[in-house]
């Protein structure tokens, strides 16, 4: 496990993590091998888009943290670019998703689906 720090984490909500815990008993995936992946990838209307995925892959070089029992995985090139930031999820009448707030951004696109540094 990786040492955390508010800088040099990704934050799981409580809210976030009871909802992935739902996706993956919903999915019937195993929640003792799963974990979620937060990353990045080039592209969206800001430069970079996130990526949340639940994967059994685990990669040697992939920093790991546990938040509320939720396993996370981070690459290191991805975590230069999401140290500090929170992933959150939110339920409500404009719509339901996981959001990121993430304070290395400099701007976000209005989808908070992509940002720039």
């Amino acid at each position: 496990m990786a040492t955390e720090t508010a800088e040099s984490t990704v934050i799981l909500t409580e809210l976030a993590a009871r909802e992935i815990n739902r996706i993956v008993a919903e999915q019937e995936l195993d929640a003792d091998k799963v974990r979620l992946r937060v990353g990045v990838k080039g592209g969206g209307c800001s430069g970079f888009s996130y990526i949340l995925d639940l994967t059994e892959t685990q990669k040697d070089s992939d920093e790991v943290f546990e938040q509320h029992g939720i396993k996370m995985i981070v690459d290191p090139k991805s975590l230069l670019y999401l140290g500090g930031t929170m992933v959150d999820f939110k339920d409500e009448i404009m719509g339901r998703g996981f959001v990121f707030s993430n304070p290395n951004a400099t701007t976000n696109c209005g989808c908070g689906s992509s940002f720039a540094v």
